[in-house]
């Protein structure tokens, strides 16, 4: 495994490396994208309450599968299943706000690859987790099933406890 007609992946993908001038300009059909600037989102503020055990590294999971938000392009709902797991630094999460937070989104105009990251970014600011890894399990639209995940791992040096 690994080579393919006779080249290894790294020589393949240094052959197909194109520079960012001979990439095709976005939005080539020309469709009216309008995502919700990030200072309109209105997201509800993540809650978080005292690890007393930091220092013992314990995973937590979630799956929220309601999660819906809007598609830029047509303007219709995204639906899709939002997986979080997490290990504790000296906070952890309070679910009420979770769940508020992520109904949050149901008028938000975004990007599945986005809002992902929005959710790992606004995650990480109100709990400095040690890791934390994020999979939205987009339900199938136009003959696509779209999975994005996003992970954060904490340098040792700055893991408390």
């Amino acid at each position: 495994m690994g080579k393919i007609q006779g080249l290894n992946f790294k020589e393949q993908y240094s052959e197909m490396a194109i520079s960012e001038k001979e990439l095709p300009p976005v939005n080539q059909q020309g469709l009216d994208i309008r995502s919700t600037p990030r200072d309109e989102m209105a997201l509800y503020t993540l809650d978080t309450f005292p690890y007393e055990f930091a220092g013992r590294e314990i995973s937590i999971k979630f799956e929220m599968p309601e999660f819906t938000c809007v598609c830029p392009f047509s303007d219709f709902p995204d639906f899709a299943t939002i997986r979080l797991e997490y290990v504790p630094n000296e906070r952890c999460v309070e679910l009420k706000s979770l769940k508020l937070y992520i109904n949050s989104f149901r008028q938000v105009k975004i990007f599945h690859e986005h809002v992902i990251n929005i959710i790992l970014e606004d995650f990480v600011r109100a709990c400095d987790p040690i890791a934390v890894e994020i999979e939205g399990d987009f339900n199938v639209r136009g003959n696509i099933k779209t999975r994005v995940s996003a992970s954060y791992r904490k340098k040792r040096s700055e893991a408390r406890g």
